[in-house]
């Protein structure tokens, strides 16, 4: 089992900047990509930034100059600092990390979502 728990959200005013943290446990290893997705009410969920062990990025449009992504591989951990935020931007946070679940030659691929964190930005 895979397991991510994420950290950060919470309630902010627009302009203003927040930062999760997204750690990775369990049975996950040479974690490859790791991710932030969102889901506003009534819509469909969205990437927002993905990151590469080696750091290669992208981003969501709507986000680009304003969210960074980065990540520790010690820690296996992923963090999206949000600045510049807008109430458009208010929704559950949801991180993402893919992986192998062994380290042997038999090992497969395994991903892991965690529980949402909710950031809301007030105009």
């Amino acid at each position: 089992q895979v397991q991510l728990v994420e950290s950060g959200g919470g309630l902010v005013q627009a302009g203003e900047s927040l930062r999760l943290s997204c750690a990775a446990s369990g049975r996950i290893f040479a974690i490859d990509a790791m991710g932030w997705y969102r889901q506003a009410p009534g819509k469909q969920r969205e990437m927002v930034a993905q990151i590469t062990s080696s750091g290669n990025t992208i981003y969501a449009d709507s986000v680009k100059g304003r969210f960074t992504i980065s990540r520790d591989n010690a820690k296996r951990t992923s963090y999206l600092q949000m600045d510049s935020l807008r109430p458009e931007d208010t929704a559950v946070y949801y991180c993402t990390a893919r992986g192998w679940d062994g380290i042997s030659v038999e090992a497969k691929r395994t991903e892991g979502w965690g529980q949402g964190t909710q950031v809301t930005v007030s105009s």
